[in-house]
């Protein structure tokens, strides 16, 4: 059926401003929130806070959804498919990066809207107590003298805990085994049983297990000592200057989500991380509170991908 012109422009301007009705009236339903991870995790315990506080602003329940497997890129396909409506949103970020550098069906940079960031963590490099190293500059030394013979852990092939312990073991020149296992909470339990010898992880994960005397803290990743443990240093200060990594977090929602929308999230994002009881929340997770514009979040997605992808192609990691 042929549709004039006139009539065309009439339904435009008619679905236009439904439309713009829509994001002026957000939200008129209960939000899900979706957690590409296991409950418990770092990326769980943030999201819970961000559900409980943006569904007070908003004047809507927020649903946490769990949507675990893949290393996160089940549950981030999920998002990413869903509507740009608004009502269906993630927080992630730099370990679904990891992840979908190694899977060509989701691209965190081109099939997500930036909404904020909302917080960045460095990861906490453990060893097990028996590992005759109390530094970095110790560890270096005692892997260069024994190549092949040790092993790190990490929460399987291509997730965040691998990445970070391939740039080390790059900048490092040191020879050491990967094993890889389901998940973080299996890395760090077979880290305190002794059956590897190192892992970088979440300070959130590991933090308890340094301070019963499970696993023994030599360095932060991260520009600076962490909050909740000042007296563990940074890589660069204890023995490889230089070398820095942190992952952050952010609430992102689907590709084309609507800008009135965007905008309202990012504006009540940003006051629920400026508030102090989710800024002391974060720090006692080894967590900085952090926020901004999208434009903002998107390069900071841009920089990061790109860095990842170096590490990803060099070190030749791939997805279990």
């Amino acid at each position: 059926m042929k549709v004039l012109p006139g009539l065309s422009l009439a339904l435009l301007a008619v679905f236009g401003g439904v439309a713009v009705a829509q994001a002026q009236n957000y939200p008129v339903r209960p939000i899900r929130l979706v957690v590409p991870l296991a409950p418990g995790g770092g990326n769980d315990t943030l999201a819970r806070f961000m559900g409980k506080y943006l569904g007070e602003n908003l004047g809507q329940s927020v649903v946490i959804e769990n949507r675990t497997g893949g290393g996160g890129l089940v549950g981030g396909e999920y998002a990413a498919r869903s509507a740009p409506d608004g009502y269906t949103l993630i927080v992630a970020g730099s370990g679904l990066i990891v992840v979908t550098l190694t899977h060509k069906q989701l691209n965190f940079q081109r099939d997500f809207t930036p909404i904020s960031m909302i917080g960045e963590y460095a990861s906490l490099l453990v060893a097990h107590p028996s590992l005759p190293v109390t530094s970095v500059r110790e560890l270096i030394k005692f892997a260069r003298s024994r190549p092949g013979q040790l092993n790190y852990a990490s929460a399987g092939n291509g997730s965040g805990t691998h990445l970070v312990m391939e740039m080390f073991r790059s900048e490092a020149k040191i020879d050491i085994v990967h094993i890889p296992y389901k998940g973080a909470g299996p890395a760090a339990t077979e880290t305190m049983a002794g059956q590897v010898s190192l892992l970088f992880s979440n300070p959130l994960g590991t933090m308890p297990h340094v301070k019963a005397g499970r696993l023994r803290a030599l360095a932060v990743s991260g520009p600076r000592r962490l909050a909740a443990m000042p007296d563990v240093p940074t890589v660069a200060e204890s023995g490889l200057p230089g070398f820095e990594s942190t992952f952050f977090l952010g609430l992102l929602g689907p590709l084309n989500l609507p800008r009135d929308i965007v905008t309202r999230l990012n504006a009540e994002t940003v006051k629920i991380v400026q508030r102090r009881e989710v800024q002391d929340m974060l720090a006692l997770q080894g967590m900085e509170a952090m926020s901004g514009t999208p434009e903002a979040f998107a390069a900071r997605i841009k920089s990061e991908t790109d860095k990842t992808a170096k590490v990803v192609r060099e070190s030749g990691m791939r997805l279990n």
